[in-house]
């Protein structure tokens, strides 16, 4: 499912559901649990572009790791919430990608987060370059 953004880009979202062990003794999402939406978010986003990970190690060597992440919390979400995590293009680099993920409830924004990925050999974790595969199905924010 896709979305469309302020920006005139479309940012990729993906459904969640709050589970009970999601919360914290105050029946609110736990603020680590956040991170996990938007990893899963990203991997689907990856798979909608046609790259499994485990096939991106195989094939080109590569895997992706996250470098950085500065999250906002907004507003608290409650167990059997239905949410969508979102993913969006904000930069590419030759090994780096940043990308602004949400968290909403319908229009309404619980979490922001800048992440940014970097792109590395699987067997040594130095940078590499994005392969050509990926940039091409990607585009560029420039």
């Amino acid at each position: 499912m896709r979305t469309a953004t302020t920006t005139g880009q479309h940012a990729f979202a993906w459904p969640i559901r709050v589970y009970y062990e999601d919360t914290d003794s105050a029946g609110v999402v736990y603020y680590a649990n956040y991170l996990k939406f938007i990893e899963r978010a990203r991997t689907e986003w990856l798979r909608a572009l046609g790259f499994e990970q485990n096939e991106l190690a195989a094939q080109h060597r590569v895997v992706f790791v996250v470098r950085a992440v500065a999250i906002e919390y907004l507003k608290p979400s409650l167990f059997n919430d239905r949410l969508q995590a979102t993913v969006e293009l904000a930069k590419v680099g030759n090994s780096q990608i940043v990308l602004m993920q949400r968290v909403m409830r319908e229009n309404e924004e619980l979490v922001t987060a800048e992440v940014r990925v970097v792109c590395v050999n699987a067997a040594t974790f130095r940078p590499v370059k994005i392969p050509k595969a990926i940039i091409t199905k990607i585009g560029t924010t420039s």
